[in-house]
């Protein structure tokens, strides 16, 4: 009986530790901004994961333009080079970019923590180097955090940025499904996380777009970066 309950406790532990890292709401490890709060108007801000990409992320900035929409980039280091230009629009375009580690790789998040921390810098550096302007935000690869995600965000003064509203663009192909995920969790202050580094990117964006404006959402705003928990 003892053996049987230490083994439930053991098995409610390792339950809650799993939900802690891949909950990035969860606020056990880092705190996330995962929606304002404080929005008392309708508006949703776009985010986009995992490019920049040659051909797919200018589809992208080209449907938020025609809208004068604006967004948050969360760019992977080791995909800047030689799309300076492209990033180099992204922040022309009046959007803000964010870093979203180095290398993406599926084990970042057991790096150790020496490893991790020149992954976060070697990220920012890259970003800086063709902006001209340090990152302030992180998401984390998966949306995945543990204490060295905690501990490198603090210590380079990262703001890390979760979403509220989780696409799944990534595991259909069908955008009515997409778009029916974001319309059940529209609220004031959303954040929608997507990506652009699929040939439909640019189609999707234009339907995400005219469903916020059925919806009455305004989304000419990227994230407020400096008053994100103020």
């Amino acid at each position: 009986m003892v053996v049987l309950s230490i083994i439930v406790v053991v098995v409610a532990v390792l339950g809650i530790l799993v939900w802690a890292s891949a909950s990035i709401n969860s606020g056990v490890y880092v705190r996330a901004y995962c929606r304002d709060t404080t929005a008392t108007e309708k508006v949703a801000y776009l985010t986009f994961d995992d490019g920049p990409h040659p051909v797919y992320t200018p589809a992208v900035l080209n449907a938020l333009k025609k809208k004068n929409a604006k967004a948050t980039f969360f760019l992977i280091g080791k995909n800047i080079a030689g799309n300076e230009d492209l990033v180099r629009r992204i922040k022309e375009d009046g959007h803000v970019i964010g870093c979203h580690s180095f290398t993406h790789e599926n084990t970042f998040p057991l790096y150790f923590r020496h490893k991790m921390m020149n992954d976060f810098i070697k990220c920012a550096q890259t970003i800086e180097d063709v902006t001209g302007e340090r990152p302030k935000l992180f998401r984390p690869p998966f949306g995945v955090t543990n204490p060295n995600i905690a501990s490198c965000a603090k210590r380079l003064n990262f703001k890390v940025v979760g979403w509220s509203i989780r696409t799944f663009d990534t595991v259909t192909d069908e955008d009515d499904v997409v778009l029916d995920r974001i319309k059940s969790q529209l609220e004031p202050g959303c954040i929608i996380l997507l990506h652009d580094r699929f040939l439909r990117s640019g189609q999707l964006v234009d339907k995400v777009l005219s469903l916020l404006d059925l919806e009455g959402y305004r989304y000419d705003l990227p994230l407020p970066v400096d008053n994100i928990y103020k």
